[in-house]
């Protein structure tokens, strides 16, 4: 009999060379395999015959191969296959599928899926494209082959995505999940409370397992394709249910770890209110609350601020900071990039320094000595508010007293990173940390044993359910509104071939007194590419279009020290216009930026635009982003820069940005510490995400009327042995 937790190797029909492939597609267990659910169904129990296709539906479709050939056109190779049923005949294309040639051979029965058109010449059926499968011999008779194709026609038929090369189909996995399924002990372990299930209606993981391969006849078709059957939700709910439950066990550990409680009494309040340059917003003094009340408590603070651009995430972290610093603590802000870094070095020292508080900026271009002199002001606990990059992580940077660890744009770092910056408490060093607290300050130990507090912050507006998961050990707070005097920024779509039209806009906006922005996707042109490139386009801005501005370059292959030079020039309006690379997409600040021109906008991601756009309106002044394209726009790319036009709201931005990206390319890269889920979407799944977490903290909330202790046990028995193991995400003691 096999376990969920056999190795893959050990199912008849494997053997460990196939298992070497399956571990590709990270299938490693018996378990893993049945959890390699189809990715659509064919109702093979009905299949249509060809005389009852209609154009515009789709279709599966059962025949015979006829014959096939490959025709050249100017433009392309053309593959044409021809299936028949009896005197029905039905025909295939394939475009640039010259790889055909020798697939199909007369006789061989061969399953069809897609979409019936009319050929508009001929006026024949025809399916362009269609995916299929081959069954066999239309002839066979021997029995083996007769026991396979029974689980190709005569039933509702599950359609996997291929492993590898080779022997690893669809038709594989059938087979092999099968017999997996045959030889599977009968005596799985019900892990989930039987309060929830009853208040659900789950079905057993055997009955799901078996019914989310092999469907029964009468199984709704929307339902399957849709992933609501019974035997999908159970799954669903199932994989979201431990993954919940893994994390509320996080929030729950990190509430019994030893915090600081931080002091908030009317001293520290009058600091507070000192460094405020404008009367907060109603969401920035809610979110002050909230961060404050952490700090208070005894168990260290771990929360998510997030906001749009320009909501004032900034203020709110130094208000959080005067709080520690006041209480005698130091405190560390991350940032991803020197030119962030050195972005918050320049406001830190603006709203604070006047208020008598010690900044330092640490970041990798810094010269060794004055690496040094810093890491000893740090170990000494003179610098009460530390800067940096990834520079803060190196081992030999001591924080004598943390109190407050800030990470900025959190979805840059992975969650390891943040781990590491959090556990810098200087713990066995009692030879550290002798300076005395600041004046008035609260008394602090020599030796700091406590877990310092944490705040993340993101402009990067991110979707419910992708921070139930990603961030689900954090609490949440949201910054969503702008501070007074903001204006929302009119965005504007336009083709490149209009191009005279901007540029006449730009100077407008210029003599005006303002200044703008032109950014371009790539640093040089290519000969592979024939997008415009920021330095050919700024020679061509600067010596011709503008060649009585003052415009400046600013890309990521500029040495730190030109960056920070040309960054500051904008930043003081010593330069009208700044033309850029993403580069600029964190980090700089410039109220008086009223334009931005981003060119070829049909190839940046949502979610960058955005943050793009956020550049500008900083200030009073109307701004204006203007979405330059070249060239064709695919059907995603339109949808992105339609809602660029349509909207200023971050939040909204961020779910369709996840619909097109999915979860894990939703930051660009699959973030550290997201799972990577087996049956669950978070985009289609989020009611049933809501639902596992209020289940989860139910069942944490510990034993009851309706969770026994031995349930709670076996839950967290085999989140630590299976459900750990598969998502990284979930570590629990």
């Amino acid at each position: 009999m096999l376990e969920l937790t056999t190795p893959v190797q050990y199912v008849k029909g494997i053997g460990p060379k196939l298992a070497e492939i399956l571990a590709t597609k990270e299938i490693a267990t018996v378990g893993d395999l049945l959890n390699y659910l189809p990715f659509r169904y064919e109702d093979r129990l009905n299949p249509r015959g060809i005389a009852e296709l209609r154009a515009g539906e789709m279709a599966t479709v059962i025949g015979e191969v006829r014959n096939s050939g490959l025709f050249r056109t100017r433009r392309m190779p053309i593959f044409q296959l021809t299936v028949g049923q009896g005197r029905s005949r039905l025909r295939c294309l394939w475009f640039n599928a010259a790889y055909l040639q020798d697939k199909f051979k007369p006789g061989e029965l061969i399953a069809l899926y897609g979409k019936v058109e009319q050929d508009p010449k001929s006026c024949e059926l025809q399916i362009v494209q269609p995916q299929f499968e081959m069954l066999g011999d239309a002839a066979a008779e021997d029995a083996d082959d007769k026991a396979a194709a029974s689980l190709e026609v005569g039933r509702i038929v599950p359609i996997y995505e291929s492993a590898g090369q080779g022997r690893v189909t669809a038709r594989w996995f059938r087979r092999v999940i099968r017999k997996a399924l045959d030889d599977l002990t009968p005596d799985l372990a019900e892990t989930i409370p039987a309060a929830v299930r009853g208040r659900l209606a789950l079905v057993s993981p055997r009955e799901a397992l078996w019914k989310v391969h092999w469907p029964e006849a009468g199984e709704s078709s929307e339902d399957l394709q849709s992933s609501r059957t019974p035997a999908h939700i159970r799954l669903i709910f199932e994989e979201l249910f431990f993954i919940e439950l893994g994390l509320e066990l996080k929030r729950r550990q990190q509430k019994a770890e030893t915090g600081i409680p931080f002091r908030l009494d009317d001293r520290v309040r009058q600091a507070i209110k000192k460094i405020l340059p404008f009367h907060p917003t109603t969401a920035q003094k809610r979110v002050l609350k909230e961060i404050a009340d952490d700090m208070q408590k005894p168990y260290p603070m771990r929360r998510l601020l997030q906001g749009d651009v320009g909501s004032g995430k900034t203020i709110i972290s130094f208000q959080a900071a005067i709080i520690a610093i006041e209480n005698g603590y130091q405190v560390a802000l991350m940032a991803p990039t020197e030119i962030l870094a050195q972005q918050h070095y320049f406001s830190a020292r603006r709203i604070l320094e006047n208020a008598g508080y010690r900044i330092v900026l640490l970041t990798g271009s810094l010269e060794a000595d004055r690496k040094r002199e810093i890491r000893r002001h740090i170990a000494q606990g003179n610098a009460q508010l530390v800067i940096g990059t990834h520079a803060l992580l190196e081992e030999k940077v001591e924080f004598a007293r943390p109190g407050l660890v800030i990470v900025d744009e959190q979805h840059r770092f992975g969650v390891l990173q943040r781990l590491k910056l959090m556990k810098k408490s200087g713990e066995g060093s009692e030879g550290r940390a002798q300076t005395a607290a600041s004046e008035g300050s609260a008394q602090i130990p020599e030796k700091n044993l406590a877990e310092p507090d944490v705040l993340v912050m993101t402009a990067t507006p991110i979707p419910r359910t992708l921070a139930l998961t990603l961030y689900g050990d954090l609490d949440i707070s949201v910054l969503d509104e702008l501070p007074p005097g903001r204006t929302p920024i009119v965005t504007r779509r336009i083709t490149d071939d209009q191009s005279p039209k901007v540029w006449d806009f730009v100077r407008k906006q210029v003599v005006a007194g303002h200044q703008a922005y032109v950014v371009y996707p790539v640093i040089a042109e290519s000969e592979e590419t024939e997008l415009k490139a920021a330095i050919k386009m700024y020679r061509e801005l600067s010596g011709k279009i503008f060649a009585d501005l003052k415009v400046g370059l600013l890309h990521g292959r500029l040495d730190a020290d030109l960056k920070d030079q040309v960054m500051r020039m904008f930043q003081k309006g010593e330069l009208q216009i700044l033309v850029a690379t993403t580069v600029i997409e964190v980090g700089v600040d410039v109220p008086n930026a009223t334009v931005m021109v981003i060119e070829h906008a049909e190839r940046f991601g949502l979610a960058q635009l955005h943050q793009l756009r956020g550049r500008i309106g900083r200030g009073a002044a109307k701004s204006y982003c203007i979405l330059m394209t070249g060239g064709k726009v695919t059907e995603e790319g339109e949808r992105r820069l339609d809602a660029m036009v349509r909207t200023n709201d971050g939040f909204q931005i961020a779910e369709l940005d996840l619909e097109l990206r999915g979860p894990g390319e939703f930051f660009g890269t699959r973030q550290a510490g997201m799972p990577n889920f087996r049956v669950a979407n978070l985009i289609r799944d989020w009611q049933l995400l809501e639902l596992a977490k209020r289940e989860a903290a139910a069942v944490m909330a510990g034993p009851n009327s309706e969770v026994t202790q031995a349930e709670i046990s076996r839950a967290l028995v085999a989140l630590r042995t299976r459900w750990q193991h598969t998502y990284g995400l979930v570590e629990v003691g």
